[in-house]
Order: structure tokens, then C-alpha cells, then sequence
């Protein structure tokens, strides 16, 4: 079988059209057939290879791939279906497109010619405008084909470039919520034989949510629960700020605690420790967020505890004895409208009983049936609690009773959070 092989180049000027094809492959074991296939695709300006079988047309393949291959079906050796085949297997990403010439037409023997990956089919003798037309249909369907690949890839650069920028803002975040968890380096913390337990659960890598206890000494400790409007970064940057207004670690910048001129202090009562956030929040321009509150100050020798509640959930008072009572009027957020007055309510707790102050990722979290849990599931589900656990593990115990009711369709869309204060006398 002859090994010939001839290659022609001449300038590459395709007509109208045919941008996507210039370098053409002609298979045909018939030396007249590739003379007068070649002298057609010459003359209409395209880079010609050609090859009489099938095993040296793959060389020239691998070589360089041709953008079309117009190959004889019956051959000796590797027949047009086999070559089909081998080229296909070709490894890379460009397509070239690629026609039959045979002499068959059944129906039977086209879907062969489909299923070995030929593109289309043209029946020998070959027309010559027939030929042309089938090079511009292929023509078509690679410049589609190119602009497809050329817009994957693009996409797939700008996947790369956001995923580059998603892990930068996701280290960030990581960050920020270490810097988050410092605002409440105690999760727990006695007063005398009483006790503050925190929990703190953001929806996102961090939240709007702050709760947080102290105490300057004198028998007495203030302890709350924020809820900050909106959700993520801004929210976040709130809390921050919050959490040096009523910092645990640095007395002389917190607002709660009250400085006298001979360098006494005690703990301001709640209604002014509003008024003041409320006074600082307002008077920073750019600021849109504001804030829900319940902040109480206990006194532990009495039991006595005054709160002001801001537009927070109201306080849940756990007695000893099993009852419970929701206290407070409700009250106006703080950071919302200027000259508010905020009241304070005052409640008397004996021994063993529990007071728990928490943002509304308790009671407005969504069950199966779609309902919140609202004030009454609170109930409910301090139930399902065991009466000996305290502290840490009471919280951490109701906070996993509600993950077992949030609607799956939905999950955790708010913050949870809660500070729980436990008086067990003086």
C-alpha cells in the first residue's frame, strides 16, 4: 500500500464565512480523487495536507491538527469509520470538524458514520458547490463551537479570580470572628455563690448579636443582650464597638459603670445606660443601625434586679418553683429616634431562681410547620430541659432543643444568643 503523502501550503485566504477553517486534510486512497479535492480547497485559499490512508493521516494529525478532514469511508488498512474514530481520540481541546465521502446512503450505514463522529457526509463524485457548502456549514458550526470555548474559558478565569477572592474574604471573616469571640472571653462566670452563663451562636461566620457581663466589685454585676439590625459585616462592626461601651476588661470606658470625682464608682442604673448608648449611637453620622436591648443590673446581696428593656424580647423569669413570667413593656430601640426615654422595671429574685435575657433568633425561629417558635414554644422548650442543669449546659442544652425544631427547609436564619443569670442568694 503506497506511504506517499503530500502536503501543499499555499496563502490562506478563505472566503466569506470560512474564518474558522484553514487548514484542510484530505484522506482518499484515489490519487485522482485528491488531485481534483486539493485543487478545489486550493483555489479557494485554504492550507492543504492530504494523505492516502488512514495510518499516515493520524501522523499528520498528531503533528498538527488539521480544522477539517475530508476522508474517504472504504480504504485499505484504517477505513474512513476507524480514522473517524482515532481522530476523535485525539487528546486537546480544538475541534475539527469532519465528512465522510462515500457512496453509501443507507440509513443503517449513516448512523455508523454519526456514531464514529463524523459531522456530515458527502457522496462521491463530490460536487463541487456542494462542497463548498458543507465546508461553510462546518465553517458555522466551529465559529460557534470557538466562541463557546473562548466564553468557558473566560468564565472559568473569572471563576478562578472570584474563588481567589471568596478564600481572601473568607480568611478575613475567620478572623473577624476570632476578633468577635474576644468580646466575650468568659462564656461563664460566678458572682459570690451566683452565676452568668453566655451563649453566642452567629447564623454566618459572624453576627449582630453581643452578650456580656460585669463587675467592678460592691456586690453587684450588670449583665445583657444585644441584637444589632441587619445581619454580617456592618453588624458585626456594631457589636464591635458596643463591646468597648460596655467592655469587661476596661472599666473607664464602659458606659454601665459610673465614676465619682473621689474615685468611687458603682453601676449606673439601666434607664441612663440606654440614654447613653443612645446619645452616642445618634450622634455619629453614618450610622444607619441600631440596636435591641436588655440590660440589667443585679444586686446580689437583695436578689433585687432592675432591667430597662429597649425593643428587645422580653426578659423570661424562671423561678424555682416552675413558674414562669415574661417581664417588661417592650420599650424603644436604641440608636432609633433621639430624646427617647427609656424606663426600667425592677424584679425581686430568691434563691434558685434564673433569669434569661435573648435576642429573637429564639422565639422568631422557624419550625417544620413553618410557624415561629415565638414565646410560648420558649416555654415548651426550656421544658424539655432538665431542672438540674445550670449554667453553660442549660444554655447549650435549649440552644440544641431548637437546631431539633428549625424547619430544615429554612435553618438557622438569625442569630441565637442568650445570657442566663442565676441568683442563688447571698
Amino acid at each position: 500500500m503506497p506511504n506517499a503523502v503530500h502536503a501543499t501550503h499555499t496563502e490562506m485566504r478563505p472566503g466569506p464565512g470560512l474564518g474558522a477553517i484553514q487548514r484542510v486534510l484530505v484522506v482518499d486512497d484515489s490519487r485522482l480523487q485528491r488531485r481534483i479535492l486539493v485543487g478545489s480547497l486550493k483555489k479557494w485559499g485554504f492550507e492543504v495536507s492530504e494523505a492516502d490512508n488512514g495510518e499516515t493521516a493520524m501522523d499528520i494529525c498528531r503533528a498538527s491538527r488539521p480544522d477539517l478532514v475530508l476522508s474517504d469511508w472504504m480504504m485499505p488498512g484504517m477505513n474512513g469509520l476507524e480514522f473517524c474514530r482515532a481522530f476523535r481520540d485525539l487528546p486537546g481541546d480544538s475541534y475539527g470538524y469532519f465528512i465522510l465521502l462515500t457512496s453509501k446512503s443507507e440509513k443503517n450505514e449513516v448512523a455508523q458514520g454519526l456514531d464514529a463522529g463524523a459531522d456530515d457526509f458527502l457522496t462521491k463524485p463530490v460536487n463541487s458547490d456542494e462542497l463548498r457548502a458543507r465546508i461553510s456549514a462546518g465553517a458555522r458550526i466551529l465559529d460557534m463551537q470557538r466562541e463557546l470555548s473562548d466564553k468557558n474559558r473566560m468564565i472559568s478565569e473569572t471563576l478562578d479570580r472570584l474563588q481567589d477572592a471568596y478564600d481572601t474574604i473568607d480568611k478575613d471573616l475567620i478572623q473577624a470572628k476570632k476578633i468577635q469571640e474576644s468580646l466575650v472571653p468568659e462564656l461563664s462566670r460566678s458572682f459570690g455563690s451566683s452565676r452568668v452563663s453566655l451563649l453566642l451562636k452567629p447564623c454566618g461566620h459572624i453576627g449582630g448579636d453581643l452578650v456580656g457581663m460585669f463587675s467592678p466589685g460592691g456586690n453587684r454585676v450588670g449583665f445583657y443582650s444585644v441584637d444589632v439590625s441587619g445581619h454580617g459585616i456592618t453588624s458585626a462592626m456594631v457589636t464591635a464597638r458596643l463591646g468597648g461601651y460596655l467592655s469587661s476588661s476596661y472599666f473607664d470606658q464602659n458606659l454601665g459603670i459610673d465614676w465619682r470625682p473621689d474615685g468611687a464608682h458603682d453601676l449606673r442604673p439601666p434607664d441612663k445606660v440606654a440614654a447613653l448608648l443612645n446619645e452616642r449611637f445618634l450622634a455619629d453620622s453614618g450610622i444607619d443601625e441600631y440596636f435591641t436591648m436588655a440590660y440589667a443590673v443585679a444586686d446580689l446581696d437583695s436578689g433585687k434586679v432592675t432591667m430597662t428593656q429597649a425593643g428587645h424580647p422580653h426578659p423570661l423569669l424562671l423561678r424555682a418553683t416552675g413558674e414562669c413570667e415574661f417581664l417588661g413593656q417592650g420599650g424603644v430601640p436604641v440608636g432609633l429616634l433621639s430624646g427617647v426615654p427609656y424606663e426600667q422595671f425592677e424584679v425581686t429574685m430568691k434563691r434558685g431562681d434564673r433569669l434569661l435575657l435573648y435576642s429573637d433568633g429564639f422565639t422568631e425561629c422557624r419550625l417544620a410547620d413553618g410557624e415561629m417558635l415565638e414565646q410560648e414554644g420558649l416555654t415548651t422548650l426550656i421544658g424539655t430541659c432538665s431542672a438540674a442543669q445550670g449554667g453553660q449546659e442549660f444554655l447549650d442544652d435549649l440552644f440544641w432543643s431548637l437546631s431539633q425544631k428549625m424547619s430544615p427547609d429554612y435553618g438557622m436564619e438569625d442569630d441565637v444568643s442568650a445570657t442566663l443569670f442565676e441568683y442563688m442568694g447571698p
